[in-house]
């Protein structure tokens, strides 16, 4: 007898395995591939990888890519695409992902799943094309949108706060109207789920956390620098640095006169306009093993101030055995403890003087580097989590069995 068969709809492919999104997208597909014959969808824009050439053979019976139309960068196009979509209330990435209904409709005709997981809330819509064939439909949150928006629309100004704003409220909309809809949902943190919970009283709710692969402990070469790291264009990133180096960095650059500030992830030019010229900064752009990359730093930095769900680059720094200083929100939904598997500080001096505490002893960085890398193994590697989908898709076999 074969394996049941899963339907994989996402707005991104998990491979390659660049960044939050995808690594929890990855995590999932992984799973899934252990207990079900994969049919994967997943979205590809023009210039990303082709997801055929990254996905492990072996993983899926199918995939089918559907190609996003090129969407120009330049900040007149972004203006003009969002004051359209404000006039007709529809959130960006729901609206950029919108419109293949037919084609999805066409791919799964005739088909028929025991369960159908939909990545991202972006893609929520296509629930009503895979709802007759899929015995169950389950959506993966990544985030809750309007949560994420109004984050961002609180710490900005003018025209931008305002379509932040609106976007917000239209995704409290489709939430509501889109997650009663789905038979079971996954979320990143406890706050999330009561959340979720309260949009969707009567749908199941599961935490599925984020989580990397079990990733052996890299050499660490502490040089005199600190880390941050993430997709360079995500914007709770780019407000987080901007936050620190106009508030915080100007300190620990007086402080410390050799300290270096390492920027690690995808898309740098983002922020080039925001910390170039300094020679104290660099911003190293892609690279293929960011793990490694943070094991070089003796601190990891996370002072994000806006977003939702929970922060990759905190397991990442966690699974290289680097202390981390955070932001609350940064570190909101780990359930980690303050002064035990990182530092908190939520003001630009607090801040600063938490680096500075951390590079100033080899003891305490070794300390909550290591209780960091114990509490990623113990919680956040991927089998570690698995056990939690065991619960959601009814499998009594051991993570990683096939």
């Amino acid at each position: 007898m074969g394996l049941p068969r899963a339907l994989f709809l996402s707005a991104e492919s998990p491979y390659p395995m660049i960044g939050g999104g995808p690594l929890r997208s990855a995590s999932l597909l992984e799973y899934l591939s252990r207990h079900f014959s994969v049919h994967a969808i997943v979205f590809r824009q023009e210039g990303d990888p082709d997801p055929k050439r990254f996905i492990p053979a072996g993983l899926l019976e199918k995939l089918d890519v559907l190609k996003l139309t090129r969407h120009s960068k330049s900040a007149i196009a972004r203006a003009t695409r969002n004051s359209i979509r404000m006039v007709r209330n529809r959130p960006p990435l729901v609206d950029r992902f919108s419109g293949f209904d037919d084609t999805i409709g066409k791919l799964v005709a005739g088909q028929q799943y025991d369960a159908a997981v939909v990545e991202h809330f972006w893609c929520a819509p296509y629930m009503e094309q895979l709802r007759p064939f899929s015995t169950r439909v389950i959506l993966d949150l990544h985030n809750i949108e309007s949560v994420w928006h109004r984050s961002l629309a609180d710490l900005e100004h003018g025209a931008r706060a305002l379509a932040l704003r609106r976007f917000a409220t239209a995704s409290v909309a489709l939430e509501r109207q889109w997650l009663p809809q789905f038979d079971h949902l996954l979320v990143t943190s406890a706050e999330d789920a009561e959340i979720a919970r309260g949009l969707a009283p009567e749908t199941e709710v599961t935490v599925y956390p984020n989580a990397l692969p079990l990733i052996p402990l890299p050499a660490r070469a502490e040089r005199e620098e600190i880390v941050f790291s993430g997709n360079l264009e995500y914007a709770p990133n780019i407000l987080a640095v901007r936050f620190f180096h106009e508030r915080v960095w100007p300190e620990l650059r007086s402080r410390w006169p050799v300290l270096k500030w390492k920027i690690v992830g995808k898309h740098p030019e983002a922020i080039e306009t925001i910390v170039g010229g300094d020679p104290r900064i660099e911003l190293t752009g892609f690279v293929e093993d960011a793990v490694a990359a943070i094991a070089a730093a003796k601190v990891a930095i996370v002072p994000v101030l806006a977003g939702s769900g929970t922060r990759v680059k905190i397991l990442e720094a966690w699974a290289a055995g680097t202390a981390v200083v955070s932001t609350t929100l940064g570190a909101a939904g780990l359930e980690c403890r303050n002064g035990e598997h990182l530092l908190l500080a939520d003001d630009p001096g607090s801040f600063a003087g938490a680096v500075s505490e951390l590079l100033s002893s080899s003891a305490a960085r070794n300390k909550i580097g290591a209780a960091g890398r114990k509490f990623y193994e113990e919680r956040f590697t991927w089998p570690a989590a698995w056990r939690i989908l065991d619960g959601v898709f009814g499998n009594d076999m051991p993570p990683g069995s096939v």
